[in-house]
């Protein structure tokens, strides 16, 4: 399968937007309370096209898709937005499940971060991505936070 990576634009928000919803279940389904991903998946569609367009119109997204143009997930980073943490931050990285172990998640992380100095938010207990942010030389820092998915962890990388 030939993936290619380019940045999205605002007309891939109505497909982003179902694609969110996927890679959540995908990801999330087990370590979250499915009523959750359930009032997700019941905002209107028009609603989380608007989050998408407002969100393409704010940090850089890049997006992997295969030879038919499909997309297959998201990367968005920018200027870190906690304070005690200044740098570049990770704010999204997703892949459909139909690719994970494939390196495009790598090839992803590379597009939005390099091997710049950073940092991300990780749900406590996804053991695949702790995993996959430790390989590419992330740590906890030993902040948390909560809210109603859940503790995340903050993972940091010099």
């Amino acid at each position: 399968m030939s993936i290619t990576i380019r940045r999205a634009v605002v007309d891939d928000a109505e497909e982003l937007a179902a694609l969110h919803l996927q890679v959540w279940d995908e990801a999330y389904t087990g370590l979250i309370d499915q009523a959750l991903l359930d009032e997700r998946r019941a905002r209107p569609v028009e609603d989380r096209v608007a989050v998408w367009r407002n969100r393409l119109s704010g940090f850089p997204t890049w997006v992997p898709a295969d030879e038919s143009g499909r997309l297959l997930g998201f990367v968005q980073s920018g200027p870190g937005r906690d304070e005690d943490r200044p740098g570049l931050e990770l704010m999204a990285l997703y892949v459909v499940a139909e690719v994970y172990g494939t390196g495009l998640g790598h090839r992803l992380l590379t597009e939005a971060i390099g091997d710049e100095p950073a940092y991300l938010w990780v749900l406590d207990g996804n053991a695949r991505a702790i995993r996959f942010y430790e390989r590419h030389g992330f740590a906890f820092d030993g902040t948390t936070r909560t809210d109603p998915y859940g503790t995340e962890r903050r993972m940091s990388r010099a």
